[in-house]
């Protein structure tokens, strides 16, 4: 078929606009598509909390039974959720309908594997020829696929998280938490890891309906409000989760905002300390995750962005534990997909058995500072700047795997195309504040030149 104007379509799936560039249409080409890739099978299907996540599911639905899938349908859940179910039900793969930490207009489809991680780049590039040459899978009307109900999915995820923690630990702590799940799949997920932990817990949007209280990034700007009620609660630690969950960002028990780059780093602290061995991280991810693999003579070991790129090298490297700056948290003893819950309970281990609080944890880290911008330029215009910054910065270490990265002692420079939107993103990380942005600026001159 030929895509919907402005459907995002690359190897991890689609995404677009409700009613404009996403279509049931769309969705159930794509669906189609996928069930050509897996030659039929089982399936499993789930969905973030979006009023709009109900139509693409049926649309989603008549694609994989039409191919002559077996769907089991495990409702509203958080994404590593889906992942978790595809490798306890032994299913060909499955769809998560998310539009992730895009705002409400917004819906997509995330695609699984059988091994339960999202799919692979060249296994997503062929389901994606599939749906743009329209060469879906449509069986004989005695071979349609049937769909039935799994909804045992949430607490299976919830008893794997617990497994891999010292919950009475935990529990001795009396512990405070806020949750922001806004809405999003993660809410009752969220709560129920919290309850078993004994851990008492208020906050917003727990309903997973797809009703944002606030713009669905876990960003600093978009939880202005949701921050100073961690302190006003008493809470010692707040979690804000994305529509679909698969990110975490930190709240200290003062209201400060801690952000998604320190997640990963406070959970590499907790699992280092109790098992030696590498990590894998982005290039786009904090080098306070490098400082404190070496302090506990770990490697860690860097991959191309995208949550597919990070798994990948887990698995070459034997990593313990992976993830990424955006709040995503890979463990593989639960599974190869970003996964939140896993987060909130190594953080929450770290507390309870360091006795200290959130920010005295943080305030122990190395201090970096991050600084992120985009532009909206041309793909063909980044050879050209890729040569210019090398030439213009010698000195600098040059890493090609994915766009450009260059390296200093203390801060380093990665310019790359997203996989997602048709921008291209600078990011930048010094000791002080003022030498990333600089880093950025010097980008953006040369890009506008």
């Amino acid at each position: 078929m030929i895509a919907e104007q402005g459907l995002i379509v690359s190897v991890s799936g689609i995404r677009g606009i409700v009613g404009e560039s996403l279509t049931p249409r769309a969705a159930l080409a794509f669906a189609s598509a996928l069930g050509g890739h897996t030659g039929g099978g089982k399936m499993v299907v789930g969905r973030d909390g979006r009023p709009s996540g109900m139509m693409l599911r049926h649309a989603v639905l008549a694609g994989l039974t039409a191919a002559g899938c077996e769907v089991h349908d495990i409702g509203v859940a958080a994404t590593p959720t889906v992942g978790l179910a595809v490798r306890h039900l032994r299913a060909s793969g499955g769809i998560q309908i998310t539009a992730s930490h895009n705002p409400a207009p917004w819906n997509g489809l995330k695609l699984f594997g059988p091994n339960g991680r999202v799919l692979s780049a060249a296994e997503g590039r062929e389901v994606q020829t599939r749906f743009e040459n329209g060469k879906g899978r449509f069986v004989s009307w005695d071979a349609v696929g049937k769909v039935q109900e799994y909804r045992e999915a949430e607490q299976l995820h919830c008893n794997r998280v617990l497994e891999q923690i010292d919950v009475p630990r935990i529990r001795s702590a009396g512990l405070r938490a806020f949750l922001d799940a806004n809405g999003g799949a993660g809410g009752p997920l969220g709560r129920r890891l919290l309850q078993a932990l004994r851990v008492d817990t208020t906050g917003r949007g727990d309903d997973a309906d797809g009703v944002f209280l606030h713009e669905p990034e876990p960003t600093a700007e978009n939880l202005r409000d949701i921050a100073p009620l961690v302190a006003a609660e008493r809470a010692d630690i707040g979690f804000a989760l994305d529509p679909d969950s698969d990110r975490l960002a930190l709240i200290d028990e003062t209201g400060r905002y801690i952000g998604e780059e320190l997640t990963l780093a406070l959970a590499v602290s907790f699992r280092l300390r109790h098992e030696r061995g590498p990590i894998v991280i982005n290039m786009s991810t904090s080098r306070v995750n490098e400082d404190i693999a070496s302090k506990y003579g770990c490697a860690c070991h860097r991959a191309a962005v995208g949550e597919a790129n990070v798994a990948d090298k887990m698995l070459e490297v034997g990593a313990i534990l992976g993830g990424e700056g955006n709040g995503g948290v890979l463990d593989p003893r639960i599974g190869l997909v970003r996964d939140p819950f896993i987060g909130m309970g190594l953080v929450l281990n770290l507390m309870a058995e360091t006795g200290r609080k959130l920010s005295e944890l943080v305030a122990e880290l190395p201090v970096y500072h991050i600084v992120k911008d985009k532009y909206t330029v041309p793909r063909e215009r980044l050879p050209e700047l890729y040569e210019s910054l090398t030439k213009r910065w010698p000195q600098a270490a040059v890493n090609r795997l994915d766009g450009l990265r260059l390296d200093w002692a203390d801060r380093w420079l990665h310019v790359r195309p997203s996989n997602t939107e048709p921008i291209v993103r600078v990011i930048a990380e010094a000791p002080r504040q003022a030498d990333a942005a600089e880093l950025c600026k010097v980008v953006g001159t040369l890009l506008q030149s």
